[in-house]
C-alpha cells in the first residue's frame, strides 16, 4: 500500500540505534525527510550515513530528551531545516535495571526511566507541537512496549513507565485532535536490538525457541503506517505487537 509520506517530514528520537534507527531508515525508504535526535553522535552519524547511501536527505540534532533546552534547542534547528514537521516519532528509551525487586532498585534509577521513556517523550511532543500544528496531517507515534500491559519480572520501572507512555498518548489523542494531530503507540514484545541483547544477556543471538523475537526492522514497518495519512482513522490507540502473547492466558513464568 502507498504510504503517502513522501516529501513529508519526521523528528525521530533515539534514531542512533536500535528501533529508532530501523524507524529513520524505514521512514526515509518512503521518502521522508528525517531529522534523527539522540545524543550519542557516533550512532546518529552512523545512522546518516545509511540514510545519505540511499540519498535520502537527513538533519543530525544531538540531544539528550531528559534537558528541555536541548530538546528545544534540537527542535528550532529542525524547524529551520524544514518549516513543517509532520510527524514525531518517540523512541528514545532505556530500560533501566533488569531483574531487581522494587527493594534493589534505586530512587536514581526509577527517574532515571521515567525521565527517558516517559518526560523525554513529553518535552519532545511540547516542543514540536507548533510546527505539527502548521502541518497537514500531522502524527505522533511513541515507542511503548507489550510491557505496559503484561507485567515481567524485575522490570517494576520499566513497565509502569510504558504504561504511563500508552496513557500519555491517549490523553494527548484527545487534547490533539481539534488541532488534527493523531496520537498512537506501538507496543512490541521483544525486539533484537543491542538494548534487549544486553537484558536478556543474549549477546550471540536470541534463542526463540520458547518466545518468538521481531527485528526492528518490523517494528519500524508498523511505525511508517501508523504515521501515514492512510491511518487516518487509527487514534489513540496502542498497536500491540507481540505474537499474541498478551492474549493468552498462564504465561511462562
Amino acid at each position: 500500500m502507498e504510504l503517502a509520506l513522501a516529501g513529508r517530514t519526521a523528528l525521530v528520537t533515539g534514531a542512533g540505534s536500535g528501533i529508532g534507527r530501523a524507524v529513520a531508515v524505514a521512514l526515509a525508504a518512503e521518502g521522508m525527510r528525517v531529522a534523527l535526535l539522540d545524543r550519542d553522535r557516533g550512532g546518529l552519524e552512523e545512522t546518516a550515513r545509511m540514510l545519505r547511501s540511499a540519498a535520502a536527505p537527513c538533519l543530525i540534532v544531538t540531544a539528550d530528551v531528559t534537558v528541555e533546552g536541548e530538546v528545544s534547542a534540537a527542535v528550532d534547528t529542525v524547524v529551520a531545516w524544514s518549516a513543517d514537521v509532520h510527524t514525531v516519532v518517540c523512541c528514545a528509551g532505556i530500560s533501566g535495571p533488569v531483574g531487581e525487586g522494587i527493594e534493589q532498585t534505586s530512587r536514581a534509577d526509577w527517574d532515571a526511566v521515567f525521565a527517558v521513556n516517559v518526560t523525554g517523550a513529553f518535552l519532545a511532543l511540547r516542543a514540536a507541537l507548533p510546527a505539527l500544528r502548521a502541518a497537514d496531517a500531522a502524527s505522533v507515534v511513541l515507542l511503548a512496549s507489550d510491557s505496559a500491559a503484561v507485567a515481567s519480572p524485575g522490570m517494576a520501572a520499566y513497565c509502569a513507565s510504558k504504561a504511563a507512555l500508552v496513557q500519555f498518548g491517549r490523553a494527548l489523542s484527545v487534547d490533539l485532535a481539534p488541532d488534527g494531530i493523531r496520537v498512537v503507540a506501538v507496543s512490541p514484545s521483544v525486539v533484537d536490538t543491542p538494548m534487549s541483547r544486553s537484558d536478556l544477556a543474549a549477546d550471540d543471538g536470541f534463542d526463540t525457541a520458547g518466545f518468538p523475537v521481531q527485528g526492528a526492522e518490523e517494528v519500524a514497518a508498523h511505525v511508517a503506517y501508523l504515521a501515514s495519512p492512510r491511518a487516518r482513522a487509527v487514534n489513540g490507540s496502542a498497536l500491540v505487537s507481540d505474537f499474541g502473547y498478551s492474549a493468552r492466558s498462564g504465561f511462562p513464568a
